[in-house]
Order: structure tokens, then sequence, then C-alpha cells
């Protein structure tokens, strides 16, 4: 058997505000949120947009999938993930 792999996986590009035009309203929000917000944890995200955690995850999924957010593992607590945009200026 050959090995597949994702597509849309590229680690080093950056994605654009037109790749989440077409994403839920949720991933839209968070993204907005971040934007405001530079870096924020999953529990943050959802305390600062009032969604559920469940909804919150899946829009951090959704955002990941177009490449437009960055997490890393939080220095004060392994635990969680921050995440913060990652999106190429359009000026």
């Amino acid at each position: 058997m050959s090995t597949i792999e994702p597509l849309g996986q590229e680690t080093d590009a950056s994605g654009t505000w037109d790749d989440v035009r077409d994403l839920p309203p949720s991933a839209k929000l968070v993204a907005k949120v971040l934007e405001y917000n530079d870096t924020m944890t999953q529990q943050q995200i959802a305390e600062e947009t009032l969604l559920p955690a469940r909804t919150v995850r899946y829009a951090l999924n959704r955002l990941d999938e177009e490449n437009v957010i960055q997490s890393r593992f939080s220095f004060s607590d392994a635990r969680k993930r921050l995440y913060s945009l990652d999106i190429e200026s359009s000026a």
C-alpha cells in the first residue's frame, strides 16, 4: 500500500482572510478574537467569545486546516496550548 499525505498540510505557508471566508461563523469569530488578542488559550477564547468549549475546539480545528492559526505549548502549563492568528496581511 502507498502512503497518502493529507492535502493542505503545508506548514510553511500562511493563510489569508480568503481562506477564512467559507468557514463556519464560529471559526470566523475565533479568528477575529485572535486578531485582536495576540495569543490565547482555548479556555480564554471560549470565555471571550461565549462559545462552548466544544465549538471552540471545532473552530480551532477548522482554522488549523486552513493554515491560518499557529499553536504551541504553554511554558507555564504544558497541558495547555496557546493559539495565535497566522494570516498574511493583504496590504
